[in-house]
């Protein structure tokens, strides 16, 4: 399987997990939100914002156009802190960290 695959394959496991632990229905941040240069769009969108509506959305545009992977991703982290302080808890929090931590695999790895 191609990493392009494998990619969409553990975006859409990404998406579920969202589901999953309801941090996927959300309002679409202002246009403004997009216009941020703090990491992971902080001072402007919630981190669930962030993966729904930034980072599914600009990976998703890499796989379609079947495009070379960034030199590195590093979310997980930030999906553990922040699920530290958000009180999603036992195998929601596990779900979440491991869908984030596949994605960064994979790109890091291409």
């Amino acid at each position: 399987m191609s990493v392009h695959r494998e990619l969409a394959a553990a975006l859409r496991e990404l998406e579920a997990a969202l589901r999953t632990t309801d941090q996927w229905r959300m309002p679409r941040p202002d246009p403004i939100a997009f216009e941020s240069i703090e990491p992971f769009c902080a001072d402007t969108m919630a981190l669930p914002q962030w993966l729904r509506f930034v980072f599914i959305v600009r990976l998703d545009a890499l796989v379609d156009a079947k495009a070379p992977m960034p030199a590195k991703c590093e979310v997980a982290p930030a999906v553990e802190a922040w699920l530290a302080q958000s009180g999603v808890a036992g195998v929601e929090r596990r779900m979440l960290i491991q869908a984030v931590e596949s994605i960064d695999r994979l790109v890091t790895e291409n």
